[in-house]
């Protein structure tokens, strides 16, 4: 007698759902190491954003660069005085007159035309100006600049 009555799982199939999962899980990891390994399909994140990188700088080499577009226009300087509200106010107040910033309506350290007022608001400063270029976009930032360029007047 063969029987010793301890359960025996030797001769259990596997159900063929967890059997087609299996089969589907090493077809995907397969394809998906052919695909996305550099050395074998030659794709590369890298090679996407050099490439994402030099389309973005010939877009900004082509766009037209003017600060001082909107100086002078009272519906850009509305616009931005509700955006440096929103944006610039917590350092530099809402009138501009300096907090942890400076005082916008003085000879600033970087100079106070258009263009360096757009480059220090888009590119940042040392010591504290952070970057707003890519937050903002160069439209809010020209608006901005008109509106620091009203309080100034």
């Amino acid at each position: 007698m063969s029987d010793s009555g301890i359960p025996q799982d030797g001769h259990n199939k596997i159900p063929a759902g967890w059997m087609a999962f299996f089969v589907a899980m090493i077809v995907f990891l397969v394809v998906y190491v052919v695909r996305f390994t550099p050395a074998i399909s030659g794709w590369s994140f890298y090679k996407l954003h050099a490439e994402e990188m030099k389309a973005g700088e010939k877009a900004a080499a082509a766009a037209p660069a003017n600060p001082g577009k909107y100086v002078g226009k009272a519906d850009a300087i509305a616009a931005g005085k509700t955006e440096f509200e929103t944006s610039c106010a917590a350092c530099h107040m809402a009138d501009a007159s300096g907090g942890i910033g400076p005082n916008l309506k003085v000879a600033l350290k970087y100079g106070a035309t258009p263009d360096k007022l757009f480059e220090s608001v888009s590119a940042g400063r040392p010591n504290g100006m952070p970057p707003f270029g890519q937050q903002l976009g160069n439209d809010k930032i020209y608006k901005i600049v008109a509106f620091i360029e009203s309080l100034r007047k």
